[in-house]
């Protein structure tokens, strides 16, 4: 290499230097790039500081939150001991009224897998004439009181209605019986499953059942092997929702079906008859009974979304194990 001698040395050392030779411009906006640097580190300083104080914030009042929604759960542990629980729950008929909503609560989520799965189902597929208005059908008794749900079910089949008196020749009631309390309960919990399953129904990409019948699947032999299992967490959360919600229920079942008691009437009586003390034990029982089973759901519904990884077109990531590979057959 040469070096570079002379004036051109010398102009660049003075250009390095901002001597005489260097140039006025880039001399005069140095010290700006040199602001402006410093500028945009500040921002991101800030930026930083305001996205840590966001989240300390947010977990706070995450905390906060939770603190306030589980503090009644709290209060409820605190005033009661093994003692106390064992005490109340020995005595003779104490469990029946947990047997009782236990059976009447099974009986009336068969009901709503039986009559409510085809219903979410043809629904989510759009297969109902006016669906919007069977939407609206199902979301009345949501947001009706339930009190307001036992009155009009006294009115509907109360034992001086037509309803009442076509269920009398096949020896039912709908007033304080076993069979009156599975009405309630599958009114109070019915648009719980029915909105639940149509949304996991409605999940399922028709994409696939559509590539099952291209593969010689009959609709119902897709829908029960593509569609059910896909949409099976989002249908066991609806289920458990309406169990907690069936099982739970008090507002219609007070009207029509004082009789036999459940435990949300067990509750209510002891409340009553013996104060707030006595009645604990029973509301506990009535967690302990309700709640399991739509944490377990919950926890499923997490894990298989947290499973699906949709890839491009969505179909090979989600369908079924083995379900792609199978030879195509003739559709006849």
């Amino acid at each position: 290499m040469t070096e570079r001698s002379g004036p051109q040395a010398h102009g660049a050392t003075a250009d390095v230097r901002g001597g005489p030779g260097s140039d006025p411009l880039a001399a005069a906006t140095l010290p700006g790039r040199l602001g402006a640097g410093t500028g945009d580190n500040l921002h991101i300083g800030y930026r930083r500081v305001s996205l840590r104080f966001a989240g300390v914030t947010g977990v706070v009042g995450a905390a906060a939150v939770l603190l306030v929604l589980l503090g009644p759960l709290g209060a409820l542990l605190a005033h009661l001991t093994p003692g106390t629980v064992r005490a109340a729950l020995a005595g003779p008929g104490a469990l029946q009224p947990l047997v009782t909503s236990v059976e009447a609560s099974a009986v009336s989520l068969g009901v709503l897998v039986v009559v409510g799965t085809p219903l979410a189902w043809a629904m989510a597929r759009g297969r109902l004439p006016a669906p919007r208005a069977w939407e609206t059908g199902v979301l009345v008794p949501l947001l009706m009181p339930p009190l307001v749900i036992g009155l009009l079910l006294v009115f509907l089949a109360g034992p001086a209605t037509p309803v009442g008196q076509g269920l009398a020749h096949v020896h039912l009631s709908a007033s304080n019986t076993f069979f009156a309390l599975v009405v309630a309960e599958t009114y109070e919990s019915a648009p719980y499953y029915v909105l639940g399953a149509e949304a996991a129904f409605a999940g399922v990409d028709r994409e696939l059942e559509e590539h099952a019948a291209l593969l010689g699947d009959s609709p119902a032999r897709a829908f029960r092997r593509i569609t059910l299992p896909l949409a099976a967490p989002g249908l066991a959360s609806a289920l458990s929702m309406a169990w907690a919600r069936a099982i739970g229920a008090f507002g219609a079942v007070i009207i029509i079906a004082y009789h036999p008691y459940g435990l949300p009437m067990q509750i209510w009586v002891t409340l009553q008859q013996s104060g707030l003390a006595a009645a604990l034990p029973f509301a506990l029982v009535l967690l302990v009974v309700a709640l399991p089973l739509p944490l377990v759901a919950y926890v499923w519904t997490a894990r298989a979304r947290s499973d699906t990884v949709a890839g491009p077109s969505g179909v090979a990531d989600v369908a079924p194990a083995g379900w792609a590979t199978r030879p195509v057959r003739a559709r006849r």
